[in-house]
C-alpha cells in the first residue's frame, strides 16, 4: 500500500485557522473563517500539496486556554467541508485523539469522510495530552497509551472491508453490527503521532507511518533508525511513511521579521535545506509558512509549489 508518490519528497500542511495555539498561529487567523479555509484548500489542491491536516481537541481547560486558545475546529467536519471544494489533495487528521471516543463512533465518522471524498483520508492518531479533556469524557487519562493501542487494532477492523466488523479486546468488544458506507479505500492508512519512546514504538509496530511531534531535524535520524529496528524486531513489513515537521518557511526575501528559525530565500535555498530531510529518510514534510494575511499565505503556497517543489527530488 503506497499512499504517497514513491521516490520523492512530498509536502503537506496543517491548516491554519482551524487551530490557533499561540505556538504557531498568525495574527490574521483570529478573524478568519470558512471562506479563508476554502481558498487555502483550493490553493493547496492546485499547488501539489499531498495533504491538508486538521487537529483534534474536544474542549480546552481554562488553565491552558491562554496558550492553546479554545479555537479547535472539529477535524471530521472541517476535512469533510474542504473535501467538497477540492479534488485531489488528501485529508489528514493530525492527530485524532481516538481514545476519547468509541472506535465504532470514530469509524463511522472517518469511513463516511473517506467515502464522500473518494478515498482521500489519511487517519492520523495520537494519545492526547490534556487530562481534563479525558476526565470530562469519562476516559482514563493515565491509561491513554493502552487505550490508543487497542483503538488502533479496533479501527483496523472497523475501517476494513467487512460490513460487519469484529474486534474482541480488553476495552472494546463488538461483532455483528453493520456499518455502511464503507471507506472507499481498501485499507485506510493509519499514521501514528508522537515522539515519546512509547509513541515511536506504537508507530513502528502498529502504524503505516509516523507523524513526529516537535522533533528538530537533528533528532530525526536516531528516531528513524529506531523505527527501522523496531519494525525488523517485530517482523513488520510493507511500506511505511516517515514524516517531519519543517522549520517555518518564507519563499523569497521577506520585508518583515519572520523569526530567526524561519528558512527563507530563493527557491533553490529553501529546496536545498528541505532535501536534507529526504536524505535522512523522510518521505513527507509538513510545511508552515509565515504570513500576515490569507493572500500572503496563498501566495507563499503557490510560490512553493511552482518554485521549490520541483527541486525537492
Amino acid at each position: 500500500m503506497q499512499v504517497l508518490p514513491e521516490g520523492r519528497l512530498v509536502y503537506g500542511m496543517q491548516l491554519p485557522v482551524q487551530s490557533q495555539s499561540t505556538l504557531y498561529a498568525e495574527a490574521w487567523e483570529a478573524d478568519a473563517g470558512p471562506d479563508d479555509l476554502v481558498e487555502i484548500a483550493r490553493t493547496a489542491d492546485g499547488s501539489g500539496f499531498a495533504y491538508l491536516a486538521s487537529c483534534d481537541h474536544v474542549a480546552v481547560p481554562r488553565r491552558l486556554a491562554r496558550a492553546m486558545s479554545t479555537v479547535w475546529y472539529d477535524p471530521v467536519a472541517t476535512l469533510a467541508f474542504l473535501a467538497g471544494v477540492t479534488a485531489r489533495v488528501r485529508l489528514l487528521s493530525h492527530v485524532a485523539v481516538v481514545g476519547l471516543r468509541h472506535p465504532l463512533v470514530t469509524a463511522k465518522q472517518y469511513a463516511t469522510l473517506d467515502h464522500l471524498s473518494g478515498g482521500r483520508l489519511l487517519l492520523g492518531v495520537g494519545a492526547g495530552h490534556v487530562q481534563e479533556e479525558f476526565e470530562a469524557l469519562g476516559v482514563d487519562f493515565e491509561r491513554r497509551g493502552a487505550v490508543l493501542d487497542e483503538c488502533v487494532d479496533a479501527l483496523r477492523a472497523a475501517l476494513g472491508p467487512d460490513e460487519f466488523p469484529s474486534h474482541h479486546g480488553k476495552l472494546y468488544d463488538f461483532e455483528g453490527l453493520g456499518q455502511r458506507p464503507r471507506p472507499a479505500q481498501e485499507r485506510v492508512p493509519v499514521w501514528v503521532g508522537g515522539s515519546s519512546p512509547a509513541a515511536v514504538r506504537r508507530a513502528a509496530v502498529k502504524g503505516d507511518g509516523w507523524l513526529p511531534q516537535g522533533d528538530p531535524r537533528e533528532r530525526l535520524p536516531a528516531q528513524i533508525d529506531r523505527i527501522g529496528r523496531l519494525r525488523e524486531e517485530a517482523g513488520v513489513t510493507g511500506p511505511f511513511t516517515v514524516g517531519a515537521i519543517t522549520e517555518p518557511l518564507y519563499v523569497g526575501r521577506p520585508g518583515w521579521a519572520v523569526g530567526r528559525r524561519t528558512v527563507c530565500g530563493a527557491p533553490e535555498v529553501i529546496a536545498e535545506s528541505l532535501r536534507a530531510y529526504r536524505d535522512m529518510g523522510v518521505h513527507q514534510i509538513q510545511v508552515r509558512f509565515r504570513s500576515r494575511s490569507r493572500s500572503e499565505l496563498t501566495d507563499q503556497m503557490a510560490a512553493f509549489g511552482v518554485g521549490v517543489a520541483p527541486l525537492l527530488g
